[in-house]
């Protein structure tokens, strides 16, 4: 089992550095290096020889189809299909053994204090893992939840190490609005996913603000050698407290009173918009709820989201914007 949870490990790391387009056409030795010292902590190759790299990368064709070719312009290794990745590719038996035998390992540890935070993600690989030994064809009768990559995922470990390492990043970056590319140069401190997107929580020292950047549309990222400028108020769990998505405003927090029918009010009791929720008032034909949030895009949308099953009370500048949007619809069906 060892040998072939490390041969799985090494591919990782190989396939890893064969789409890395800052170090392009790693040799070898480099492939052979990276994967020791990520196994072993060592590259001295006492423990994986230029061999082993051999028939990984011979294993990764053969078995992955992976596309590796050889470049002897450049005196390395490179995918002639930019886009492969051997994450994209189905599990072997091999593979799914492996990963029994890692979720076994997890559950036992799954009350510790240190991963109850990561109860919920066990739980979810063991259901995988639990029905896909059951039966291949399960997809016939049930389906997990999968997320659409929307790309930029790759550069979670280089903005990890900033925020760890407190180095600053630059990247290009492009606005949803102004679709254009600018250079941006900050610190990184906080990384958030919010509906299967990836942002950055981060500190311009010429803005003297924090700004969010969403991964997806970041490009050419770099890890710079100047250290970050770190707000000394600034605390991530205090930052999102009021907040309902990855959106922040500057500004307190709005007291919100929502009316909903009977059948909203089940689901909204049972999904909170926001954990400051409170039932206030319940009967057969209706339930009042109250909550302290920052009104942002996103709660608005999530209020349209129950259409003209709710009806926000208070406060009257909400109540203003939703009607707004109400009237927005309605003249879009208007024929």
């Amino acid at each position: 089992m060892p040998h072939i949870k490390n041969a799985l490990i090494r591919y990782r790391i190989i396939d890893r550095m064969l789409r890395n387009k800052y170090k392009p056409f790693p040799s070898k030795e480099a492939l052979r290096s990276a994967c020791e010292d990520a196994l072993f902590g060592s590259d001295s190759g006492a423990h994986i020889c230029a061999s082993t790299i051999e028939k990984d990368l011979f294993n990764m064709k053969m078995e992955h189809d992976a596309p590796i070719r050889y470049s002897k312009k450049n005196g390395g290794y490179f995918y002639e299909d930019p886009l492969f990745s051997i994450n994209d590719i189905p599990l072997s038996e091999d593979e799914l053994s492996s990963i029994r035998f890692a979720v076994s390992t997890l559950q036992q540890f799954k009350e510790v204090p240190f991963f109850q935070q990561f109860g919920l993600a066990i739980d979810k690989i063991v259901d995988r893992v639990a029905v896909g030994e059951q039966n291949q064809e399960m997809s016939k009768y049930i389906q997990f939840e999968a997320a659409v990559s929307t790309g930029g995922n790759e550069y979670l470990p280089t903005l990890l190490e900033g925020i760890q390492a407190r180095k600053r990043v630059w990247f290009m970056y492009t606005s949803f609005q102004q679709q254009q590319s600018k250079p941006r140069k900050v610190s990184p401190l906080f990384l958030k996913e919010y509906r299967n997107r990836w942002y950055l929580i981060s500190f311009d020292v010429q803005k003297k603000d924090i700004l969010t950047f969403a991964l997806d549309r970041m490009s050419e990222l770099q890890l710079l050698d100047e250290v970050s400028q770190i707000p000394l108020a600034f605390d991530a769990t205090d930052y999102f407290r009021d907040a309902i998505g990855i959106t922040t405003l500057k500004g307190e927090a709005q007291r919100i009173v929502l009316k909903a029918d009977a059948i909203a009010a089940r689901y909204i009791e049972t999904q909170a918009f926001h954990s400051s929720q409170v039932c206030i008032k319940k009967n057969v034909d209706f339930s009042v709820f109250e909550l302290k949030v920052l009104v942002t895009e996103e709660f608005i949308r999530s209020l349209l989201g129950y259409a003209g099953e709710i009806e926000v009370l208070e406060p009257d500048n909400l109540r203003q914007t939703l009607k707004e949007r109400a009237h927005s619809l309605l003249n879009r069906y208007q024929t």
